[in-house]
Formats: C-alpha cells, structure tokens, sequence
C-alpha cells in the first residue's frame, strides 16, 4: 500500500482545517511534514497577518514622516529658511534633510565643538541661498562638521554649473 499523499492539516494556530498535496515529498518525510504545518497558521492567515503587518508598518511610517515633516517646516519657518526648489516629493524629503543636516551640524559645531553663535549664523545665511532640494537630498549623509565646506563649495560663485566639464 503507497503512503498518502493528501493530509488534512489543522492548524493549531488559527484553528483552521486544509488539505495539503505532499506528493512532491518523500513518502518518509511526509507525516513529520504535516505534524510541522499543523503548528502553523494557514495559508490564508499567514498572509493576512503579513498583509496587516505591511499595513501597520506603512501606517508607522507614514506617521512618522508627517512628524518629520512638521519639525522640519516649524524649523524652517522658525529661522527663516527660504522654500526649496524641485517636485513636491523631493521637496518634501529634503526639507527633512535640511532640517537633519542643519540640526545636527549644530550641535557638532556649537554645541560640541569650538564654533561661536556669530560664526553658526553666517552658515544659516549660506544654508539660506541653497534652495535646490536635491543638493540637500545629495548632503544627506554627509558629516554635519563638514557642513560649512560643503556650504561654501555650493555658493561658490566662479561655477557656473555643478558639471565640472563644462
């Protein structure tokens, strides 16, 4: 007599009943196969439960962002940083990079490190003529200590375009 190759699993998780084809199986590895689905969810929950685990993270996320996005418009408008230039979604997230960027060379410069109030606000006045939201995407790892150089390379007036070649 063969061994079957149709098994009716419960699902001890979820309470479920299915009828699983392990034909593709050895026939001696297909009852310890059954015993281990049994200890799982079904199919169909499983993919529920993930499809609710996407959902809640892209909720979080979402969240999250708009939080973001509110302390980097609150700061923007509390020191008076001019709008970006770009699409909306790119203007968005370098918003939140400027807002990171600038926060951070902050506290590495002026907080932590030697530079005085005077000094921070002639890099909030070069932070100020940068408006193209990608080169603030572009900073967004950079090293905050690294912001004034960075700043100074961007205003540079004698380059015409960020194209070295041209």
């Amino acid at each position: 007599m063969a061994v079957k190759t149709k098994w009716t699993v419960d699902h001890r998780p979820c309470g479920h009943s299915t009828t699983v084809d392990l034909s593709d199986r050895p026939a001696d590895r297909r009852a310890g196969y059954a015993r281990w689905l049994a200890e799982r969810t079904c199919s169909d929950c499983w993919k529920a439960s993930r499809d609710n685990d996407a959902q809640e993270k892209a909720t979080w996320l979402e969240n999250k962002r708009a939080e973001e996005q509110a302390e980097a418009d609150a700061w923007a408008e509390q020191y008076r940083m001019p709008p970006l230039d770009g699409t909306d979604r790119a203007v968005s997230w370098a918003n939140r990079c400027r807002h990171q960027l600038m926060s951070a060379a902050y506290t590495a410069l002026v907080l932590e490190g030697d530079t005085r109030e005077p000094e921070w606000e002639t890099v909030e006045d070069a932070a100020r003529t940068v408006t193209r939201a990608g080169w603030w995407i572009d900073q967004r790892g950079a090293e905050p200590a690294d912001l004034p150089e960075l700043l100074q390379a961007a205003t540079n007036n004698d380059r015409p375009t960020e194209n070295p070649y041209t």
